[in-house]
């Protein structure tokens, strides 16, 4: 901006007189006129240019009026300020289209939300369920579901039927054992609901309409990821169709391939884990049961290759060649 170098504007620009400034000015107020020796004495006096010439004899100064040195104190201020102004007005104005779009598109600005508590998740969810009007996916994982989560998800689901949204939903095979999560299928089903089943499935994940998807961000599920990035949302539909591909209709018996040594098909999914390096804890996870029947599988998986140890059954199942014959679902 520029600026009229005749008045001082510069932010270093002195802005209170010294005390021996103000003194003297008070004094030549008071006497009409001041001598240039007594000035020597408080230089900020001409930066305020609180002083001018006496016609009458050089060596003598006179004051001007407090009000006219004011004024041209305030007037490069004045001046500065109108012209912020003027520039925050331009700038607003060339701002206005973007917000006024950013308005009318509030959802599609945050492509990731991070949801922290169960209360701000289930409100998001609730919202998005409000929303949905063609098709919810779902993965379950971790076997059978609580009661009081059963119930939350059959309010927040049945409106979805009723209106006519398909369902398809991913549990995991121990869920077949789950008096509860059968309960549920069958009260919310109604021909509008399917359900697979899988022996190892990833972590929970909602998808509505293909537009939205929430995901878990913490091992305690307290700490959610609302997804509306459209590739993101693609990315996770497609996976859930290839593992809806490759699950098990509830409606049907899961294969029990049991193997000569009578092995079954998850006791091979157990030790493929344990080759892995997996403790039990987290296999009992990764499975959807608990670890007490984790722990029972793996001592039958033991019994049938002749193992007595821990480290030698992790020997015995890579020499049986049991993993070979372990074919996807």
């Amino acid at each position: 901006m520029p600026k009229n170098n005749s008045q001082p504007t510069h932010p270093h620009a002195v802005t209170t007189l010294c005390d021996e400034g103000a003194r003297l000015y008070a004094g030549a107020l008071h006497a009409g006129r001041i001598t240039r020796v007594e000035v020597e004495a408080a230089p900020c006096l001409l930066e305020f240019a609180l002083l001018h010439p006496d016609p009458d004899d050089e060596k003598w100064l006179r004051p001007v009026p407090p009000s006219v040195a004011l004024a041209q104190r305030l007037h490069p201020l004045e001046r500065e300020i109108q012209e912020r102004r003027r520039q925050a007005i331009e700038l607003t104005d060339s701002f206005d289209p973007f917000i006024a779009i950013s308005t009318q598109n509030q959802a599609s600005i945050h492509a990731i939300t991070v949801l922290e508590g169960f209360d701000r998740i289930n409100a998001a969810l609730n919202s998005a369920t409000a929303e949905c009007h063609t098709e919810m996916l779902t993965v379950q994982p971790g076997g059978g579901r609580p009661a009081d989560a059963l119930m939350q998800a059959l309010e927040r689901d049945r409106p979805l039927t009723d209106r006519g949204v398909s369902i398809r939903t991913l549990y995991q095979h121990t869920a077949r054992h789950s008096q509860g999560t059968l309960a549920y299928v069958e009260r919310i089903s109604g021909g509008k609901i399917q359900v697979r089943t899988l022996e190892e499935l990833i972590e929970r994940l909602i998808i509505f309409d293909r537009t939205v998807a929430f995901i878990p961000a913490s091992d305690d599920r307290r700490v959610a990821l609302e997804l509306r990035h459209p590739g993101l949302v693609l990315y996770l539909t497609k996976v859930f169709d290839q593992l809806w591909q490759r699950a098990v209709p509830l409606t049907e018996d899961v294969p029990n391939d049991v193997d000569p040594n009578g092995i079954t098909p998850v006791q091979r999914s157990i030790a493929k884990l344990l080759i892995e390096g997996h403790v039990d804890e987290a296999i009992a996870r990764r499975l959807g049961m608990n670890v007490r029947t984790c722990r029972a599988h793996i001592a039958r998986l033991a019994t049938a290759l002749g193992s007595g140890s821990r480290a030698q059954l992790g020997f015995l199942i890579a020499e049986s060649g049991l993993l070979r014959h372990d074919s996807p679902q």
